[in-house]
This record gives structure tokens, sequence and C-alpha cells, in this order.
């Protein structure tokens, strides 16, 4: 009897074990043939799921795949960035120093971001620890840096040319849910331009207008489509010099050349974070007597660092407080 009780005992549970595996191979079946993303699937909790959504950005002609939530972002290299992020309130968890500092212009969004190396020099390792969702890179990038910073996570070469200065802003507001903010600030500068424009009216009409660098103690000038001088030339239809509209980047000049061109207005940009070898550079040219027979320096109309020293030019933050600044002083004269 207990031999047969004992057999129908095995046989109960061989048959127990059969359905088991059998639910176990359908289960199996069914989610081999789910098509969905496993990123939708229920049996993903819903912060992982967030994670794994991504969307499509396009900037300047290309397409680039992005977290739907890009909360963390670094800038590297693209000082345009910085800028923007300025302007729109944007505060990166890793931002780019100056002298082993963050500029104090950037104060306001860098409070608790943390430096990930000099402009031209990105700390690749800083950048991984801080698991960005997005890198603001620069177009300045050589391709061997880009393609490092995109292996840590999707990076965008943001332009460094002045007249990408909308796209630039419209891609850091579209990152950051500040779509609307950025469109205004275009749209405001735009509307600012024409009233500027109505304001100076033909005064300046036959005066030459440049605007200069002093970088490690020499005197650059700019393409008509660099720095400001899109500012003056293409928003407020000032006339380029001969020498600008031949310059092809930025370039040095002598201070015998700069004075044959004898500008009426100058606006000079000067750092001593850019001329550490010579500090005085500004002071000493002060003084040069070819200088001082320039027109602009005869008539006092010589503006130093209208905005700050450090400001890129081509950005919606540049060219704002550019435009202010500039107006009330060639509007004075």
């Amino acid at each position: 009897m207990k031999k047969i009780y004992l057999g129908f005992s095995i046989a109960m549970l061989a048959i127990a074990l059969t359905a088991c595996g059998g639910q176990q191979a359908a289960d199996s079946n069914a989610a081999n043939n789910n098509t969905a993303p496993a990123a939708t699937t229920t049996e993903k909790p819903a912060a992982e799921a967030t994670q794994q959504e991504t969307r499509t950005l396009k900037y300047l002609d290309k397409e680039y795949t992005v977290p739907s939530k890009t909360e963390r972002i670094v800038i590297t290299g693209s000082m345009e960035s910085m800028e923007d992020a300025l302007v729109l309130g944007v505060k990166p968890v890793g931002a780019i120093s100056v002298g082993g500092k963050f500029p104090e212009m950037f104060a306001p969004i860098t409070g608790e971001a943390q430096s990930i190396g000099e402009k031209t020099q990105p700390n690749l390792e800083t950048i991984l620890s801080l698991k960005p969702d997005v890198i603001l890179g620069s177009s300045k990038f050589p391709p061997e840096t880009m393609e490092k910073l995109d292996k840590i996570k999707t990076t965008f070469p943001v332009s460094h040319i002045s007249t990408n200065w909308e796209a630039n802003l419209l891609l850091l507001g579209e990152l950051t849910g500040k779509q609307a903010e950025a469109q205004k600030v275009i749209d405001d500068y735009k509307k600012d331009v024409e009233a500027a424009k109505a304001q100076l009216g033909d005064s300046l009409k036959d005066k030459k207008v440049v605007v200069i660098r002093l970088r490690s103690g020499n005197i650059n000038i700019y393409p008509e489509k660099v720095f400001f001088n899109p500012s003056l030339y293409a928003d407020l239809g000032l006339t380029a010099p001969a020498e600008v509209k031949a310059a092809k980047a930025q370039e040095v000049v002598s201070l015998e050349k700069f004075s044959e061109i004898n500008p009426d207005y100058i606006f000079v940009q000067f750092s001593t974070d850019e001329n550490k070898d010579n500090p005085k550079a500004l002071e000493d040219l002060q003084n040069n007597p070819i200088w001082k027979s320039i027109n602009a320096v005869k008539n006092g109309n010589v503006f130093v660092n209208v905005v700050d020293p450090l400001a890129q030019g081509g950005t919606a933050w540049s060219k704002v407080n550019f435009l202010k600044a500039a107006v009330e002083k060639l509007s004075a004269k």
C-alpha cells in the first residue's frame, strides 16, 4: 500500500513540474514576441524607463539624439554656450574656467558648477564623473577631441561663428525647455536694433567705426562677420573699413598699419587674462604717439571694455549688451 501511495505521489509531482515548465515556456515565448521597446515595458521601473527615452534635435542641419530630459549639462570649449547659459539662466553642472577660476561675469550660473578645465583643455575624466545628459562642445575642437567627448555623451559642436548666434541660443532653449525665453531674447534684440538705427540716423554714414581686441600685447582686427563686427556692420548698417573686409580671420596688425585705417570711433576690448606677458599693453598703447595721432583718439572717441572683455561678441549676451553700450556711446557724439 505504501509503495502504491509513493508511486502516486511521484506521479503527481511530475505532472505539477511539467505544468509549471510549460507555463514558463509560454511566458518566455510571449516575452520574445513582444515588439515594444524595453524602456516602455511595464516590468521596467518608471525612473529607468525615463532614462532610456530619447529625442532627436536638429542643429545647423544635423540631427543629434539626446535623452528626453537633459538636466545635467556640461559646457566645454564653448564660451558661446557659457554666455547663452547666462542669458537663459541655465546652470551647468560642469563649466569652463579661465585661469583656474570661473570669470566673474558667469557668477550667476556657476555657483554650483564644477570646473571641467580651461577653454582648450577639457578634462575628460572630470566630465565623465559628472554623468552629463548632454555636452556642449565647440566647433573649434579638433575631430579627435569631439570623438572622445561623444563617447561620454552626445556632444554638440556649438558654432563659434557670430552669424549662428540665434541657432546656438535656440539649441540651449530646446535642451532646457526654455524655447520661449530664447525666442523672446532674439525678437527683442531685433526690435532694439531697429530702434537704435532710427536713433543714430545718418550720423555715422561717413564714419569709420572699428572694434579691436588686445591679445598678447597686439592689436587684433576681425573679419566683417566675426566678433562684434556683425553688430556694427550687419545689424546697425555701418560700413566696414576695407581692412576689415579684407581680413580672413583674427588678424594681428601693427600700430602703424592700424593708424592708416584712422578710425573715427574705436571700441577696445582688453583683458589682463589675455595679456599676461604684457599686462600694461593698453597703457603702453595709450601713451604711444602714433596711437594719439588717430582721429578717434584725438576726438575722445575711444571706448574701452564697454562690455566684459571676455565676451565673445557673436552671442545673444554679447550682442544685447554691446548694442546698448555702443549706441549710447555713438549717439552721445
